[in-house]
């Protein structure tokens, strides 16, 4: 007799219990990709957390506030004290990075007109945008007030971001 080559680990553990390597691979990347499934579920638990303490800190004022991220959407819920706030918590979700399209399931207790929403272009200035909407330039104060807490600046807006435009009946 002699020595006899094997391929050290192709097959099954001793006596015939356990899986082979490859089936141990498989299993391992299956777990793997389960952990990383469960991690970013995790990741977008924690996610919808923050954006829900993001918009408890702006003093935004919705009972009951509920956020829900499933990969690049986010589907918001509660009760929003009036428009301009169920609008205001659509925006600051939604200028989120990796957040595509919210879902806004909100109801509110004062309803009042809703706003417009415009998409802020590479040379866009809140001027300009008051310009387009109302016909005077000088009534950009009102786009940027419609968009405090999250405007701290009427001159730093960037292309992609959404502004609430707000009816000037």
């Amino acid at each position: 007799m002699g020595l006899f080559s094997f391929i050290k680990n192709a097959g099954a553990k001793i006596f015939g219990v356990g899986k082979t390597t490859e089936e141990e691979k498989a299993e391992a990347k299956a777990n793997a990709n389960e952990k990383a499934a469960s991690d970013e579920l995790k990741s977008e638990e924690q996610a919808g957390k923050k954006l829900e303490q993001t918009i408890e800190d702006l003093q935004l004022d919705v009972e009951n506030l509920k956020i829900v991220i499933d990969d690049d959407q986010a589907t918001v819920t509660g009760k929003a004290y009036d428009q301009s706030t169920k609008e205001k918590v659509v925006l600051v979700i939604g200028n989120t990075n990796g957040i595509a399209t919210v879902d806004d399931q909100m109801s509110v207790d004062h309803i009042e007109p809703e706003a417009k929403f415009y998409t802020v272009v590479k040379g866009d200035t809140l001027s300009k945008i008051a310009k387009e909407y109302y016909g005077n330039a000088n009534k950009y104060q009102q786009i940027f007030e419609a968009n405090k807490p999250m405007l701290k600046d009427a001159n730093l807006i960037y292309p992609g971001q959404v502004l609430r435009i707000p009816n000037m009946d």
